[in-house]
């Protein structure tokens, strides 16, 4: 496999479209006066999220995955500490790597003021490196997530709908 700047220089990329998605729901919300957004960043990655984003009295605390659009990846590992935070959810980005243009996502998460929907029952995820006997350890506070059970959203206002409920 040929290495491309998408896996030489993954973290700038994640980093990037980070921004781009922020920065799209952030213009959505501008364009529908509400210029007050709250957008929060943890110093460390240890918390089950990567962003957290309030407005309309609606905190969110969102993890954040990313896939190119041709992507075969069938699921994603999620942190069981994101189930304790106020309006845990998954937004899973899909984008053109070519562009970088955004679209669809899907959607894991409850309604605005619910908490994330029970993720233990899932499957607990594998360490991605093996150890020196070749064995894959268990992460327990890991749980893979099926693409099935995300809800594919097309627009970022279908995805700012289900953020922060319909906005006036």
């Amino acid at each position: 496999m040929t290495a491309t700047v998408h896996s030489t220089h993954s973290s700038n990329r994640e980093m990037l479209l980070e921004h781009l998605l922020v920065g799209e729901v952030l213009r959505y919300l501008w364009i529908k006066d509400y210029a007050h957004v709250e957008f929060l960043k943890p110093q460390v990655d240890d918390a089950g999220y990567d962003i957290v984003l309030v407005c309309n009295s609606v905190t969110r605390h969102i993890q954040l995955k990313t896939s190119h659009a041709t992507a075969r990846r069938s699921n994603v590992d999620l942190h069981l500490h994101l189930a304790t935070k106020a309006g845990g959810c998954v937004i899973w980005t899909f984008f053109d790597d070519k562009t970088l243009e955004l679209g669809p996502f899907l959607w894991f998460g409850g309604s605005p003021g619910e908490p994330l929907p029970e993720i233990r029952r899932f499957r607990i995820a594998k360490h991605t490196k093996a150890d020196a006997t070749g064995k894959k350890g268990m992460r327990p506070n890991l749980r893979l997530i099926p693409k099935g059970k995300f809800e594919r959203l097309t627009t970022v206002a279908e995805l700012v709908e289900r953020l922060f409920g319909l906005l006036e």
